[in-house]
């Protein structure tokens, strides 16, 4: 570049002369500032400003003004107190004035989440509005013979009325809601859901003074009714015309109020993007839906939006389901659901600075097709990125993959007082890093409940947890208890480091294999370099267990499990659980709880008997193993009767289709039985970890066998005054090399080499 009007002068004054500045300063700034500024300057002129539509060219308001008004029943017309900034074309909402009943749904036995139309199985009358203006009614048949249903008017928190005859006549529900049955084939089991609302939505067609009129008529007259925006229908013809037109859409800041989501089809490439994460407020309270929707398309970036609902931690039915009378299990949230964004087979996504609360689903979803195997579909989600996002205060999940979606990364978000999962997911390839969370629920892998062949091809729920620091404890459901980070039931190649704890008073981390025939076990996951402060503050202590590993092929290393202060009893370090094989637990500092390191062993129940030597697993905690794995030749089933033991048998094989396991001796059985399994060779080695200040610093209370080492460790009773001996043991452990200090007591003789 020659010297001139034309130079750049970056970094530097601009009457310093090119002889003045060093050679490689000056490499550095062509090759390395002055390109990127080139490409910063070409990316932020290659879109001319008039291709981005901003929606308040279309109708749009954004406008948080309000106002009451006093209708007449069957007139279109309303008297506003203030006419405010409403305008001609634009939606409104008016409370109280109009009484219906809306998503009337008759669901059948076997599907609570059907939503065939009501039709003429049941008529519905008598809204008053008398106890709210939004009430969502569940109506279950639940016997027979004679004909019974039960009802609720909370979403199932609770029940008004639980075996109230059918009559076939007018029947009283609430708030002047009556239901009256037709004659048909009904089953326990059926549940008619509907909502009742007072709530008019319509279109400002004139305005003269303080009267407007609307495109639909009021049915009841009220004078204290009150009237806001409705954006909805503005915001999706705009983003409708930006998809067409291939623009990008902008929306200023303000307060947009929708009855129903916003729904983004495929988009070839779009940016939806807000002025601001705080002042560009999307607010679902009044509706029901999602407030963004992405179906298909190729590439959605949403950036810089703050999405609100209308169900706070606590304020609904909590994130659990109920069990129906045909049997099935049903989630209430879904009779009114608000989420923030859902995704559904949009190839990339990017989602920057958006911020959700108050939703009662799942404030970040994303569900539709994936590969199975080898097979590929022609369109699915490959890569979702949130950046900078934020769930907090929702009675639903966080964020949530239900499906196997591809390259999911949860970078540097804040989830806080949400009641369901902090993040879910049975998809591949996730990363969450960087991220805080305070009273929520479980980050949650796997949970995939399928034994399908193609899952063994290419696995499903890899993950990294990473850099996150969670605080204060696992809240579920509204509930405290439970791990914070858990992998089970399918999950593989996980991978757990360098997260922290602070004052963690619910359990941490757990990797357990799942143990019904729904799923394939959990395996290969690593717990690494983990700091976790298991210190309770500010409430009572609970019983809590740092690291729980009862799945094969698992690392545990360099972790730092600690009580502040004096040893908590309530606190486990880490627990090993048998059957698990190919454990190396190495270099770990615990300190200060009331159990270091302890074994066990997990048991099922003998279920149907084929014959004297094969029987089906019944209930019980032993995984089902994978078809490509060890299934069990020639290990060993320890049996139970009457919690005592009763003798042992070698296992000849185990069939991961029929879940069936083959004794290679007669052994007489009986359904109910409790077993355990152990392996010849478990091939634990537990080495150069310190324990100290322990009440129980080590106890190894499962089978163990000749590959089971511990060896080269450190334990010192430190401050732990209640410690009695520094192991206890009660099956095959090889202690080998271990410097027990402290514990030289007549009645604790110490234990370092066997």
């Amino acid at each position: 570049m020659k010297d001139g009007s034309n130079t750049h002068h970056t970094g530097c004054g601009a009457g310093v002369a090119r002889s003045q500045v060093p050679s490689s300063f000056r490499r550095w700034l062509l090759d390395t500032v002055l390109p990127v500024a080139l490409l910063v300057a070409v990316a932020a002129t290659a879109v001319e400003p008039e291709h981005w539509l901003n929606v308040r060219d279309c109708d749009v308001s954004g406008s948080e003004f309000e106002t009451t008004a006093a209708s007449t029943a069957g007139s279109k017309q309303i008297t506003v107190a203030n006419a405010g900034d409403f305008k001609v074309g634009q939606g409104v909402m008016i409370s109280k004035c109009q009484p219906h009943f809306a998503s009337c749904f008759l669901k059948p036995p076997e599907n609570p989440y059907g939503t065939a139309p009501l039709g003429d199985a049941a008529e519905l009358r008598g809204y008053d509005g008398s106890s709210g203006s939004w009430l969502i009614f569940l109506v279950e048949v639940n016997g027979a013979e004679p004909l019974t249903f039960r009802w609720s008017d909370d979403m199932a928190r609770t029940w008004k009325g639980t075996k109230v005859p059918v009559t076939f006549d007018w029947q009283p529900l609430s708030s002047g809601v009556e239901i009256k049955f037709k004659k048909r084939e009904w089953q326990p089991g059926h549940m008619i859901t509907f909502n009742a609302r007072d709530q008019l939505v319509s279109k400002i067609e004139k305005i003269e003074g303080n009267v407007l009129t609307l495109a639909d008529a009021a049915t009841r007259a009220v004078k204290d009714a009150v009237v806001r925006h409705c954006d909805n229908d503005a915001l999706q013809a705009a983003i409708a015309r930006a998809v067409k037109e291939k623009r990008n859409v902008f929306i200023p800041a303000g307060h947009y109020r929708l009855t129903s989501g916003i729904s983004v089809r495929d988009p070839a490439a779009i940016v939806i993007e807000g002025a601001s994460g705080e002042d560009t407020v999307l607010d679902i309270s009044e509706g029901s839906g999602t407030c963004v929707s992405l179906k298909g398309g190729t590439e959605v970036t949403v950036r810089n939006l703050r999405m609100v609902g209308h169900t706070g931690l606590g304020e609904g039915p909590g994130w659990h389901s109920f069990q129906t009378s045909s049997g099935k299990a049903c989630w209430p949230f879904v009779l009114k659901p608000c989420a923030a964004l859902h995704i559904a087979n949009t190839e990339r996504v990017f989602v920057e600075n958006c911020h959700a609360s108050k939703m009662n689903c799942e404030a970040f979803y994303c569900q539709g097709r994936s590969r199975s195997g080898t097979s590929e579909p022609a369109a699915y989600t490959k890569s979702v990125t949130y950046l900078r996002c934020s769930a907090t205060n929702c009675d639903g999940n966080g964020f949530n993959n239900n499906d196997l979606a591809e390259n999911t990364s949860v970078l540097h978000c804040r989830i806080v007082d949400v009641g369901g999962c902090t993040w879910e997911g049975a998809s591949r390839f996730v990363r969450f890093i960087g991220n805080y969370v305070r009273n929520s629920g479980t980050v949650a892998m796997g949970n995939i409940r399928s034994r399908a062949e193609h899952l063994e091809q290419l696995g499903s729920a890899q993950h990294i947890i990473a850099d996150n620091v969670f605080e204060g404890r696992t809240l579920y459901n509204n509930r405290p208890g439970g791990y914070i980070v858990r992998a089970t039931d399918g999950a593989a190649q996980v991978i757990v480091r360098n997260n922290l704890f602070v004052n963690y008073n619910s359990c941490g981390i757990e990797i357990v294999p799942g143990g019904d025939e729904r799923s394939l076990p959990t395996s290969n996951c690593a717990v690494t370099g983990n700091i976790m402060d298991m210190t309770a503050v500010g409430e009572p202590s609970r019983a809590r267990i740092a690291i729980h590993v009862g799945s094969s092929d698992v690392l545990v290393s360099d972790n730092q499990v600690y009580v502040r202060g004096a040893c908590d009893t309530n606190v486990t370090a880490i627990r090993l659980t048998e059957p698990a094989i190919n454990l190396i637990v190495h270099d770990n500092l615990l300190r200060n709880c009331g159990v270091g390191v302890v074994s066990d062993a997990a048991y099922s129940r003998v279920g149907e008997i084929v014959d004297p030597t094969t029987f089906k697993a019944g209930r019980g905690t032993i995984p089902l193993e994978r078809r490509l794995s060890h299934r069990y030749r020639g290990w060993n089933v320890a049996w139970f009767r009457c919690n005592k033991p009763d003798g042992l048998s070698v296992i000849e094989s185990f069939d991961p289709e029929t879940f069936h396991f083959k004794l290679q001796q007669l052994r007489q059985m009986k359904s109910g039985d409790r077993f355990e399994v152990f392996a010849p060779s478990a091939n634990w080695n537990l080495h150069d970890n310190i324990i100290t200040g322990c009440a129980q610093p080590v106890a190894f209370t499962g089978h163990g066998s000749d590959t089971s080492f511990f060896r080269n460790n450190l334990i010192e009773r430190g401050g732990a005054t209640n410690a009695t001996r520094a192991i206890t043991e009660s099956g095959r452990f090889k202690l080998i090399s271990n410097h027990i200090v402290g514990f030289d007591e007549k009645e604790t003789p110490a234990k370092s080499v066997r």
